[in-house]
């Protein structure tokens, strides 16, 4: 009787990494021509997992989201992980936006995986759904490393992680 091998797919983003790309956005705006005179601001709230952005107008939103991604992919960070919210505009013609960061593989993301990896022809392979993460099983250490390619050659609009490789 075989050994069943298995690894676990999760999601996240390092917070303290994401506060630095924060921190470096600020300092850029704060020094970049184009925003002189102006009152943007970037705020991010760790516990919540959310960057607010608030600018004068739309059109500079748009250049502060361009700054954040910048940074936050030069920190190492995966844009693939933001989820950013609608354009809001209130008074005055100020534009805000809320940007969530994925911290979990949400349930519905996670059955879609879990039936992609049924579907796709593993032999004795089993998935099981454990909270904001996905184990995968099998007795093969090959089929485990087939399973890991063909997750990875799907896109389901977020960075995955493979951890836990026993």
């Amino acid at each position: 009787m075989s050994k069943n091998s298995s690894f676990d797919i999760t999601t996240g983003v390092d917070l303290q990494e994401v506060d630095n790309a924060v921190n470096q956005s600020g300092k850029e705006v704060a020094t970049r021509y184009d925003f002189k005179g102006t009152s943007c601001t970037f705020e991010f709230d760790r516990e919540a997992g959310v960057i607010k952005l608030d600018a004068d107008d739309e059109y500079r939103l748009e250049a502060l989201i361009a700054v954040l991604r910048e940074k936050l992919s030069r920190r190492g960070v995966s844009v693939k992980n933001m989820d950013e919210g609608k354009v809001e505009i209130g008074s005055l013609g100020r534009a805000r936006m809320t940007v969530g960061l994925k911290q979990g593989i949400d349930q519905e993301t996670a059955k879609r995986m879990s039936k992609d990896i049924r579907d796709g022809g593993f032999k004795k392979v089993q998935v099981s759904i454990q909270g904001e993460e996905l184990r995968v099983t099998s007795a093969s250490r090959d089929t485990l490393q087939e399973v890991m390619a063909f997750v990875k050659a799907k896109d389901y609009e977020m960075e995955l992680n493979f951890g836990n490789y026993r």
